[in-house]
């Protein structure tokens, strides 16, 4: 009995400090994926008229929150936001139609 006790206590640090990790991670890639989210909206929001594609990378406070490719397509955009928070980075691809972006206002 003695010994389920003792063990016990040497495995709740354990299971403490991999709760707090999974937290972080989560919280982690969740901050990068807001990142790349922004990235989204910056490009949907700034579709240049006549070139035919452009990158951009979003930087606040000398961190790189995400960076941006958007290319023209036949009836569409395609945008690519990398989103990036610490180590982690999240990668958000979308098509949209020209027609769709009229109709949520993007151009």
């Amino acid at each position: 009995m003695k010994n389920q006790f003792l063990l016990t206590l040497l495995f709740i640090p354990f299971f403490l400090t991999n709760a707090q990790e999974t937290n972080s991670f989560d919280t982690d890639m969740n901050h990068a994926y807001a990142n790349a989210k922004k990235g989204i909206y910056f490009a949907l929001s700034n579709i240049p008229e006549t070139r035919k594609s452009f990158k951009q990378d979003l930087i606040e406070g000398d961190k790189l929150l995400a960076s941006i490719n958007l290319s023209k397509e036949t009836n569409g955009v395609k945008v690519v936001s990398l989103g990036y928070y610490k180590t982690y980075t999240v990668e958000i691809v979308i098509y949209r139609s020209f027609d769709s972006l009229k109709k949520d206002g993007f151009r």
